[in-house]
């Protein structure tokens, strides 16, 4: 049964609620307790099967987890990686949750992760709120970014690490030395320790990363970028192209590498099936690659959650709020006719990993146990965070107490029990006989901008505590 504790969702389409609803009652079967012997978190949140705890996942999780409404302890998921931080500054890609040590991974002796720390905790200081914990991790942010560029930058300012630190196993980007994904993310990492240095009033902090992240801008835009396949691609060891197209390129639309009209070129070949438009969107390899595999054949082509999430993330840096609306919808329908929901047909399950051109789970020959089911630290991308903030279109601020609700039309959606601050709002929209209603309850004051895009209505309005509503016709 569905708990009040968390945040309840109104959609045309209960296939989608129910999905939301399932998602968080199997979540409770993935808290593991720290040992004295592993020495991670008390409550850390993991995948069941997995002998390993990663930092690529964990990370993700916090994007979900956030909206338990303090249910569940989201800031655990990344303070055992915290604690593991070595004198160098190092934080390890997997540890083992038996030991508690780095887990060997081949091709990558340093164990090193695509860094997502200081976005995480970006986004969780906005959903939770907590200003105290930014100062306290900023610390372990600082030395670890410090560690990263020490290591792994080179002298023409571009990252060169193994391609294993990609964790994309069998892609077929041969060669690949200067990775785009890990240059991308070590950019989005410098973007949020520059916000973070902003928040904590740290105009020294601040002003070092944002110098840093338009460093590595301008040599990801100069080096990286081909004008005439209009793509970024990696580098080999003499900085030259790896004329390969994977879904790891997209990472620059989250760090706002790319200026207007390069990300128009890019996003077109997310519309586009010759490339990255497939039925369900985004294969990890583009269909127009030799090697593209229309069954997924692990990186050849398989679309993993993740990735869709990052994609529908640096669609919003361009303010592509409807064609990312659209496509959370499409990949969210596809994730339920897997699952069967309609027919109850057993053997129906939610997956790491699917088909790009058809309904179904990924296939990987020699590899059984892929894709992983009802891997949650993925889906859990899709089934909550992208169900509230892309279907329903809800961008939380706590630290601000403000939501933006950006939507093309009105619709019958909305949100009920979702916590702002100590704060309980509640958010629907209903057609009554006066025309499109809006419903508002909230426990405080806080700010409520909408946007309807295919009206052009814009409007921010502070929502006193208690019930009221608005009408769209008279704003």
């Amino acid at each position: 049964m569905f708990s009040s504790d968390f945040p309840s969702v109104h959609f045309f389409d209960q296939y989608f609620v129910d999905l939301y609803e399932s998602t968080w009652v199997s979540i409770h079967d993935y808290w593991h307790e720290g040992t004295k012997k592993n020495r991670f978190s008390p409550r850390y949140f993991n995948y069941p099967q997995n002998s390993f705890l990663s930092q690529f996942e964990a990370c993700l999780s916090t994007f979900f987890l956030v909206y338990s409404n303090g249910s569940f302890p989201v800031e655990e998921a990344l303070d055992t990686f915290y604690k593991k931080q070595e004198s160098s500054g190092a934080i390890r890609s997997m540890y083992d949750t038996t030991t508690g040590q780095p887990v060997a991974i081949k091709g990558n002796n340093e164990c090193l992760a695509l860094p997502l720390f200081a976005f995480a905790e970006y986004n969780m200081y906005h959903k939770v709120g907590n200003k105290k914990r930014l100062k306290e991790v900023a610390p372990y942010l600082e030395k670890y970014f410090d560690w990263v560029t020490k290591n792994f930058r080179h002298k023409n300012g571009l990252y060169a690490t193994p391609l294993a630190v990609s964790q994309m196993e069998n892609t077929p980007r041969k060669g690949a030395h200067f990775l785009i994904d890990f240059n991308a993310l070590m950019a989005v990492n410098a973007l949020y320790m520059s916000a973070i240095g902003d928040i904590l009033n740290d105009k020294e902090m601040a002003f070092r990363y944002k110098r840093l992240f338009f460093a590595l801008k301008t040599r990801i835009n100069s080096m990286m970028w081909d004008e005439k396949a209009g793509f970024y691609f990696d580098l080999d060891r003499s900085a030259k192209p790896i004329d390969v197209m994977t879904i790891a390129s997209y990472w620059v639309l989250l760090a706002e590498i790319p200026n207007d009209d390069r990300a128009e070129v890019l996003i077109q070949k997310l519309e586009d099936p010759k490339y990255f438009g497939t039925e369900h969107p985004f294969p990890s390899l583009s269909a127009s690659d030799k090697n593209f595999n229309e069954k997924g054949n692990g990186w050849h082509g398989s679309v993993f959650p993740s990735y869709t999430f990052m994609v529908i993330k640096g669609l919003e840096k361009y303010k592509k709020y409807e064609f990312a609306r659209e496509l959370a919808i499409r990949h969210i329908a596809l994730l339920i006719d897997t699952l069967h929901l309609e027919d109850n047909v057993a053997g129906g399950n939610l997956y790491e990993a699917y088909m790009p051109t058809q309904e179904g789970a990924a296939k990987w020959n020699g590899h059984p146990d892929f894709p992983r089911k009802k891997f949650i630290p993925y889906i859990g991308l899709s089934a909550i965070t992208l169900m509230i903030e892309n279907i329903l279109g809800l961008s939380i601020s706590l630290p601000k107490k403000t939501v933006e609700w950006i939507i093309p039309t009105m619709e019958t959606i909305g949100i009920e029990n979702l916590s702002l601050k100590r704060n309980k709002i509640t958010i629907l929209s209903n057609k009554s006989g006066r025309g499109w209603e809006i419903r508002l309850e909230s426990d405080k004051l806080y700010y409520f901008t909408i946007h309807i895009l295919d009206e052009g209505k814009n409007k921010t309005l502070p929502i006193p505590s208690g019930k009221c509503s608005m009408l769209i016709d008279k704003l």
